[in-house]
């Protein structure tokens, strides 16, 4: 039976209340408790002044840790930076890379990684290869193999693909299966929070990077990037935030290292998101809220939108147009029609108060604990009045 937390996103629900927000796989709606979140950075930041450092490190930053070291079963929460974004994260991991690195990816990447590999590849600073994401069912053997023959220095890939909501399987076991010497980066963004992430093991060898933006509904800012441990990488990309702690390396001629994931913080940062952050995996707590949850509820809402679309009589989307179908159970929180008409339908339900995105003929509906049964009906009606 789907959940019922509608009550507690009544704010961001009531500023536009005729609003059907569908995008939920990525500008999410934040509960009502960040609300309060909010402000109380600014309390704090007026409290503390020129004290605030001290209790971000000492406080915030600790709680934001052990959160997101539950949320994926990691042993260490202090293996976990936060930074702003994944970019900036991303670009410290590839400082730590040799010259002319040789990196393993994937076609189906977030335009934040692909973009910067792409230019990378322009200047001849990196030898990239890209796995095709599809067909699905073949993709974790054919990663593995392709980085098998190419001997990457790095291999980076998405546990939930952006563009299709395909979840790739068996990722403890993918992960295993790379060549040993290469450094592993999964995002998992669109998983965090969204499908069950079991790092115990996995976190061992992987890099993983996420954050608050889409399903821990934690808005902008919060990211983070698990950092296997016994790696004793220096980011030539380095801010003096990693330097906090950097008691074993304070020696002539050597840039000291905060030990864990501190070596890969940057600097001078907002702390609000992280305020905002806490309270939510706190709120979740307090509902019960969980991973499996959550994409227990969002499929059920999944499958009550999709088995409408005839019986509303939709006929601009169909169930044959989904990139991957409700029979594979390796899907994310969102569906993706595969249509020529994906951005001129985004634009026409934008102008029927439904927010939904469309990338290139990709059209993607989002589905999350935010909405109800009533908010997919009401979707279906909208859908059934485009022609």
């Amino acid at each position: 039976m789907p959940l019922s937390l509608t009550r507690h996103f009544s704010r961001f629900r009531g500023a536009v209340p005729k609003r059907l927000h569908f995008a939920a796989h990525s500008h999410h709606p934040w509960p009502d408790v960040t609300f309060a979140a909010q402000g109380q950075a600014w309390l704090d930041a007026a409290r503390w002044q020129d004290e605030k450092w001290a209790k971000v490190f000492d406080t915030l930053l600790p709680e934001a840790q052990a959160h997101v070291a539950k949320e994926l079963s990691l042993p260490e929460p202090r293996s976990l930076a936060f930074a702003p974004n994944t970019h900036e994260l991303v670009q410290r991991l590839f400082s730590c890379l040799g010259p002319k690195p040789r990196i393993v990816t994937t076609d189906g990447e977030f335009h934040s990684l692909a973009r910067q590999l792409a230019r990378l590849e322009e200047e001849g600073l990196a030898r990239i290869t890209r796995v095709p994401t599809e067909p699905f069912d073949t993709f974790p053997e054919r990663l593995v193999e392709t980085a098998a023959r190419a001997r990457p220095d790095l291999v980076a890939f998405s546990h939930v693909f952006f563009d299709s909501g395909f979840v790739v399987p068996r990722l403890e076991r993918v992960v295993a299966s790379l060549p040993e010497e290469a450094l592993v980066l999964v995002d998992g963004y669109h998983g965090f929070c969204a499908v069950p992430t079991d790092l115990a093991r996995l976190g061992r060898r992987a890099f993983y990077v996420a954050g608050g933006y889409k399903y821990a509904m934690a808005g902008e800012g919060a990211c983070f990037l698990h950092v296997p441990p016994g790696l004793e990488l220096r980011p030539r990309d380095t801010g003096w935030f990693a330097a906090f702690g950097a008691l074993a390396e304070r020696r002539q001629g050597r840039v000291p290292y905060a030990p864990f994931g501190g070596a890969f913080l940057g600097a001078t940062f907002d702390v609000t998101p992280l305020y905002r952050l806490n309270a939510v995996m706190r709120w979740r707590k307090r509902v019960r809220l969980t991973a499996l949850r959550t994409r227990a509820h969002a499929h059920a809402l999944q499958r009550r939108f999709v088995a409408g679309l005839s019986a509303h009589g939709v006929r601009v989307v169909s169930e044959d147009e989904l990139v991957v179908p409700l029979s594979n159970p390796q899907r994310g929180q969102f569906l993706t029609f595969r249509t020529p008409r994906a951005q001129a339908l985004a634009e026409a339900l934008s102008r029927r108060q439904v927010l939904v995105d469309a990338r290139g003929d990709r059209l993607r509906f989002g589905f999350g604990v935010a909405q109800d049964e009533a908010d997919v009906d009401a979707l279906l009606g909208r859908l059934a009045s485009l022609r």
